[in-house]
């Protein structure tokens, strides 16, 4: 079995060819990320077709003027651009694994070639996902940039190709209901996990006793920080700290401003590979999401010990055992919240035994390794 992998960016697709390698399934992963990048996946040169003009066009255009990006949004050409070329570089395999937006154009290549086709959709429906955002958007005022609400073109785009493609793999069961919600039919979902790399992610001794709740991935409306914010911020607990790891977001940048002269608020900008000394150092993990696919910075925080508060919205709720390892809660509650930090606050102990429960379920089938033996075992039943 030979699979070609075809991603305009990375995502978890590096991951993904890895484990075919290693499996002796990959031919090769098309990517927009120049080769030595890959190579820190292990990829050699002959496994990866680089096609970066994409991602030179897309960090150009990031660093126009403000009043050029308001004139043009690139984010349809540039798919469109990367799926045309990528097209071109496709040959006989097995299996065509295309990312979602990227992926149409190849999709058809590839079944002319006889290939099976699957999409790969890390995040919710592309019309779910817009609604939502949208709804979120509007609801603090805010005018989207290109990259933070799907484009008109892409939401088409992507349509046809849930139409086309042979079989959508999906990572979590809330990723798989919003896309039976909006009539796909269940026999063409594939659903597999994401997994964590456990060399990487461990957890090492707390430095101290403060309470302290860590959040990672971007710092913006999209993960629910506002919610998260106001939540910590009214409870107002002793010895405590909100520790937020990442890019801030433009969107966010007035909510911010509001709580600017509190010393317990702390952002900071960590390298992924030094984000488990800032896990290890922290209570709890919270990830307030209006939406996502599976955020793969749950099960990094889980192997570094912390018990999990996130939203039904993070695809959380299949790694994250209600009451065992942390707590699944809606959107948009702050009151929930704050009843969840809460009760870690007033419960240390507990909040220990749900942090050890929460490394060994980690460790017990969500590695990137279990992830590859899932993934190779579907495109083989795919395939057959």
């Amino acid at each position: 079995m030979k699979i070609i992998i075809s991603v305009g960016g990375r995502f978890h697709s590096f991951n993904l060819a890895q484990e075919l390698l290693k499996r002796d399934a990959l031919k090769f992963i098309i990517t927009s990320y120049p080769k030595f990048i890959t190579r820190r996946w292990d990829l050699p040169g002959d496994k990866v077709k680089s096609i970066f003009i994409k991602e030179i066009l897309e960090r150009a255009y990031r660093k126009s003027p403000v009043f050029l990006q308001n004139l043009y949004n690139p984010q349809s050409f540039l798919c469109d651009l990367f799926d045309k070329l990528a097209l071109k570089k496709l040959e006989k395999a097995d299996i065509f694994v295309g990312w979602s937006s990227f992926s149409l154009y190849s999709l058809r290549k590839a079944k002319e070639l006889g290939m099976k086709t699957i999409l790969d959709h890390g995040s919710s429906h592309i019309v779910y996902q817009y609604e939502i955002l949208k709804e979120e958007y509007e609801k603090w005022g805010y005018k989207p940039s290109f990259d933070e609400l799907p484009h008109p073109k892409i939401i088409e785009k992507e349509l046809k190709e849930y139409e086309e493609a042979d079989y959508i793999s999906i990572p979590s069961l809330f990723v798989k209901k919003t896309f039976l919600d909006n009539g796909i039919s269940e026999k063409k979902i594939l659903y597999i996990q994401y997994g964590v790399d456990l060399t990487k992610f461990k957890k090492i001794p707390k430095e101290d006793n403060v309470f302290r709740i860590i959040f990672a991935g971007k710092i913006c409306l999209r993960k629910g920080i506002q919610y998260l914010i106001q939540a910590f911020d009214e409870l107002n607990l002793l010895n405590s700290e909100l520790i937020l790891l990442g890019n801030v977001a433009e969107d966010i940048k007035k909510i911010l401003t509001k709580y600017q002269n509190s010393s317990k608020i702390k952002i900071k900008k960590v390298a992924h590979f030094d984000l488990y000394k800032e896990y290890s150092n922290g209570s709890i993990f919270v990830l307030p999401s209006i939406e996502e696919g599976l955020a793969r910075v749950i099960p990094e925080a889980m192997a570094c010990g912390l018990p999990v508060i996130c939203t039904t919205n993070t695809g959380g709720e299949d790694i994250v055992r209600d009451g065992i390892d942390g707590f699944i809660i809606p959107i948009r509650d702050v009151e929930k919240l704050k009843e969840k930090i809460l009760y870690f606050y007033e419960n240390p102990e507990i909040t220990k035994q749900m942090g050890q429960n929460a490394q060994d379920r980690v460790k017990s089938g969500f590695s990137w390794s279990d992830y590859g033996e899932k993934i190779y075992n579907t495109y083989f039943k795919v395939l057959n």
